[in-house]
């Protein structure tokens, strides 16, 4: 039995045996993956959609829903698989398909075309579309169309919206091209499916032009998730007035400032008592305008790293016997990304050679003279975290670092201002870090650290790094008799056995050196001075 994932590529007969087998099971985990198609009832399903399972003759599975949707099915009412976690393949794959659907989740083909997305890229609008449509079953306009019907619904089932608020928040440029993608995804009206929401009515937010609009949405998170573990890594590198973080409550939150592409924005994540399983996570949004709402909602999953496989990952993880303790003390380990590649640029030359305190009060004071102020309505956020424009701008004059340090810190702030030096979502992450590379001021640490946090690559290793040399101490994974040089190599070679999930294992590992050296949280030490980088 073989069936198509996607028109016109045939899929192998091993991949759908494992799928038919997960949607035979119900299996959550595998929601947001792929999606199920059935020919005899035209709609396509999660997983784990608890109807009755067709028969194998019947199915098609679909890597996208916009694949399932230009195939001609609807979605399913029961499931809801539009409500789903996204896919973690596209961090995984490094190839053109997955750096489109990163940029695509952004929102670049609705701000600047399927000709920006091509060029972000570095190919022709149709070799791009041709590609996607081989491997994905959709073009790019598809793609983006299906992600402003994921919005949409999320919106019409959490929020009190308008319905025409609706439409243009989740990116549609008519409310009549809102309601035919409605009605053609999920074969239903706008206000039938908000009628059909689950559980009480949601708060009532303000529509476009009562100021900045606030709502409240809940974001689909696969379990187990380290709820705690994320928000203090971020809380440790909170910069004051951008970042706030509360996780001494029952329920953890951490709050930031956003520079949007219709204007500043805020949000803040909330997480209950457990620190995960429910499968959601509180999000209360601040933006300048609705258009704003599905790319703040896409980078605060990337921040979170939401659409992660955490029991593929702690399956892998757990096979090696000296990680397999932490794997089952801390289930579901995340690695935090960006909001902002720019920023992370910065905070990462910043933070070279100097501890994670050192560097969140030299951030502080750089926001504070060069950030722009933000009156939010969230409480301890006041400031946007300067651009790169403005970080060049201030000359190093408030960051007391080395010289060279400062100059690195200006330079590249220099570059990324004008378009000398990209550093995006989108970027294939051995060539970002080959360009960062060849910048002076960057070391191979730095690059690697930035490609996992910006591009989300599971795969970085930081090579040179003092907590993960600790924290593998502390393991046995390395004797602390061998000179450092010896550690290092002994520990990157021990390190190859944990692809493609090396940045995960760091975070483990990273957490293993804290618990030793300071009360709570992930606090990874600076490398070692090598060339006046980190290595």
């Amino acid at each position: 039995m073989t069936a198509t994932a996607t028109d016109p590529a045939a899929e192998p007969e091993t991949t759908f045996a494992e799928r038919y087998r997960a949607i035979a099971a119900r299996d959550a985990r595998f929601d947001g993956q792929f999606f199920t198609a059935v020919r005899s009832t035209g709609i396509y399903c999660r997983p784990s959609c608890p109807a009755r399972t067709p028969k194998p003759e019947n199915v098609t599975f679909y890597l996208t829903s916009a694949a399932a949707h230009e195939a001609g099915y609807r979605a399913c009412k029961r499931c809801l698989p539009e409500a789903a976690p996204g896919t973690p393949a596209w961090n995984l794959r490094r190839d053109l398909a997955g750096r489109a659907m990163r940029l695509v989740a952004d929102g670049v083909v609705d701000r600047e075309g399927v000709e920006g997305l091509a060029a972000r890229l570095g190919y022709t609008p149709r070799h791009v579309h041709r590609l996607l449509v081989a491997e994905l079953g959709a073009g790019p306009l598809a793609l983006a169309r299906a992600q402003r019907a994921q919005t949409a619904r999320a919106l019409l089932v959490g929020t009190d919206l308008r319905l025409s608020d609706v439409a243009f928040a989740a990116g549609f440029g008519s409310i009549r091209q809102f309601n035919d993608t409605v009605a053609e995804v999920f074969s239903t009206t706008p206000g039938e499916l908000r009628a059909r929401r689950r559980g009480a009515a949601p708060a009532r937010a303000p529509h476009a032009g009562e100021g900045a609009v606030r709502l409240e949405l809940a974001l689909p998170v696969r379990e187990p998730f380290d709820a705690r573990g994320t928000l203090t890594f971020l809380a440790a590198r909170a910069v004051d007035g951008v970042e706030r973080a509360d996780l001494d409550g029952p329920v953890l939150r951490y709050a930031r400032t956003l520079a949007l592409p219709h204007g500043p924005g805020a949000v803040e994540v909330a997480v209950g008592p457990s620190g995960g399983g429910t499968g959601r996570v509180a999000l209360r949004l601040e933006v300048a305008a609705l258009a704003d709402v599905p790319v703040a909602v896409a980078r605060v999953r990337r921040l979170l790293d939401l659409d992660a496989d955490p029991a593929t990952v702690d399956t892998a993880l757990s096979a090696d016997p000296a990680l397999a303790p932490l794997v089952a003390a801390t289930p579901g380990v995340r690695v935090p990304g960006t909001v902002d590649p720019h920023e992370t640029v910065v905070r990462a030359i910043v933070g070279q050679q100097i501890s994670v305190a050192a560097a969140r009060t030299h951030l502080s004071r750089l926001a504070a003279a060069a950030g722009t102020p933000f009156a939010s309505g969230i409480a301890g956020l006041a400031r946007l975290f300067p651009t790169a424009a403005q970080v060049a701008g201030d000359g190093g004059t408030h960051l007391r670092l080395p010289a060279r340090t400062r100059q690195a810190v200006v330079d590249v702030a220099r570059a990324l201002a004008d378009g000398d030096l990209a550093v995006d979502v989108g970027d294939d992450p051995e060539t970002q870090r080959a360009a960062l590379v060849a910048r002076p001021g960057i070391g191979p640490w730095t690059a690697a650290y930035v490609a996992m946090r910006v591009t989300g690559d599971p795969d970085a290793w930081l090579d040179g790094d003092v907590a993960l040399l600790a924290g593998a101490r502390g393991l046995g994974l390395v004797t602390g008799e061998a000179a450092k040089g010896a550690q290092h190599r002994a520990l990157a070679e021990r390190s190859a056995t944990w692809a493609p999930w090396r940045s995960y294992a760091a975070m483990h590992l990273w957490r293993a050196a804290a618990a030793t050296t300071t009360p709570a949280g992930l606090h990874p030490r600076p490398a070692p001075r090598t060339g006046g980088t980190r290595s």
